[in-house]
């Protein structure tokens, strides 16, 4: 109920006259039946502005620390990704991660759409980085088609630590469903897992067309912010010239 009450009472309108985003091939996203739409995961804007534009109800496997977070606002975020109807999702490891399939299996198993970003976390500099095989496990598993989708403009409109939206035009892209039904049966083989995530991710870099980078999100997030640290203590600590 609270869904559609946001989707076209409360938020859907407002993003709709806010960004008024330019929709392409919407008509990819089967009118019934389960499928995967899987995009790129630039901003937090992208949470609301996909679910705002599609005709049907769409679950997302969001953060667990949407959920968690402290204080009035953490309690209010919480409190709304569960009246939205999304799953919380725990990353911290590989049993977390067969915990985050079986929930959205249930979801595609009720018939519905479920919504994935493969990267498993947001870009911090707006390229397109290695995707996770969850996708491929539930789509095999499921049985289901991926419709890829390309989040256009929404870094630019807010970037990782901007609260407040800028105006940006942007674009919400679809693609014709991928088909893996060639694999069935083979959700235990690590290369078709792989191979059928390269080919979900190839989809969304040419709906995007973004710089792609062959490495995970969560590891060059990683190094990056390992490099900013050592760059600090030079900073604090600088090396003294031999004499």
């Amino acid at each position: 109920m609270f869904y559609y009450l946001l989707k076209y009472v409360l938020l859907g309108p407002l993003l709709r006259l806010l960004f008024r985003p330019r929709i392409e091939g919407l008509e990819h996203v089967p009118a019934s039946g389960p499928a995967i739409v899987a995009g790129n995961h630039l901003s937090f804007s992208d949470h609301f502005l996909m679910p705002a534009v599609l005709r049907r109800r769409i679950t997302f496997l969001a953060k667990r620390e949407y959920f968690t977070g402290p204080g009035i606002k953490g309690r209010l975020i919480a409190a709304f990704f569960r009246s939205a109807g999304q799953i919380p999702v725990d990353r911290s490891g590989k049993e977390a991660g067969q915990a985050a399939i079986r929930e959205g299996l249930g979801v595609l198993r009720k018939g519905e759409l479920l919504g994935i970003y493969p990267e498993g976390t947001r870009s911090h500099d707006g390229r397109l980085y290695k995707g996770k095989v969850g996708v491929a496990v539930m789509a095999l598993k499921a049985g289901v088609p991926v419709v890829p989708c390309a989040m256009i403009g929404t870094f630019e409109a807010q970037p990782p630590g901007r609260v407040v939206p800028r105006l940006h035009p942007v674009v919400i892209r679809f693609g014709k469903p991928l088909d893996f039904s060639r694999y069935a049966g083979m959700e235990q083989e690590k290369a078709v897992l792989r191979a059928v995530t390269d080919e979900i991710m190839y989809a969304i870099l040419s709906l995007s067309e973004q710089e792609y980078v062959d490495q995970y999100a969560a590891v060059a997030k990683a190094e990056q912010a390992e490099r900013a640290e050592r760059a600090q203590k030079e900073r604090r600590f600088p090396r003294m010239p031999l004499s």
